[in-house]
């Protein structure tokens, strides 16, 4: 790509495409202002982020981060987006806490002090077909209805559903190109800033590089998607390639 074709990919992403997202959590004061309107706190606050950080658990496999925040009183929280369809976003989304948690937890403490942790998950899409903007998953006793407080709190949200709230509003940016919310002012700003950015500033070389990478994962991936329909190579090498499971593989194929 030309610099003016890149700069134009770069123009078209949104904050809910993931190399946007990247760069945006890398300002712990847009995370805040999500994070104060999701789980609707405007005195949270957000102490450190760390964008795209990979956990490994025990048994080996590692867990992909989007931002893990740690906010003022010590609690963790990690913020997900997700542009598609094609998992199961709520073992995900447990699979997630279980790693964050074991690996932020110290062998020698009780299990009282393990820590406090929110999901925040963001969708372009309601898998759960509630017809709401937010989703708080609760565990909850089946025989009375107590709610139980174990130190997970897990919410849901997407951009399809319009409740009116200003955590929708905040959605709706989400899938812009273009963002200018008054609700939202650092996430329009940084937005704003990143896009109209020349080349050489490091975020939006950050981008460049990022969407060159992607391009060529996207290629490769294609590449063994054809090698599997010609009988070429075998479903289970192809999928080890990719760094993929089997069936995750011969969904693509």
């Amino acid at each position: 790509m030309t610099k003016e074709e890149k700069l134009e990919r770069v123009r078209d992403l949104r904050p809910i495409d993931d190399l946007l997202f990247e760069i945006l959590a890398n300002d712990k004061k847009v995370c805040e202002e999500i994070l104060r309107t999701i789980l609707e706190d405007n005195d949270l606050i957000v102490e450190y982020v760390e964008p795209q950080k990979s956990e490994r658990n025990l048994y080996g496999r590692s867990v992909r981060l989007d931002a893990l925040c740690t906010l003022g009183n010590g609690t963790k929280c990690n913020i997900e987006v997700q542009r598609t369809n094609k998992d199961n976003h709520l073992k995900r989304a447990r699979f997630n806490a279980s790693s964050i948690t074991a690996y932020e937890s110290n062998p020698s403490e009780t299990f009282d002090n393990v820590l406090e942790l929110y999901i925040v998950y963001i969708s372009e899409f309601d898998f759960l077909k509630g017809g709401l903007t937010t989703y708080h998953i609760d565990k909850v006793i089946r025989e009375n209805g107590q709610i139980i407080d174990d130190g997970l709190h897990e919410i849901f949200v997407n951009t399809t559903i319009d409740d009116g709230t200003d955590i929708a509003d905040l959605m709706s940016c989400f899938v812009k190109k273009e963002v200018s919310n008054p609700k939202f002012p650092i996430l329009s700003n940084a937005v704003k800033e990143i896009k109209s950015t020349e080349g050489g500033d490091s975020s939006m070389s950050k981008l460049m590089e990022d969407l060159l990478a992607e391009g060529k994962a996207e290629g490769e991936l294609n590449q063994l998607i054809k090698l599997v329909k010609k009988g070429l190579l075998q479903v289970a090498d192809a999928a080890k390639e990719a760094e993929m499971s089997v069936e995750e593989f011969k969904k693509l194929v």
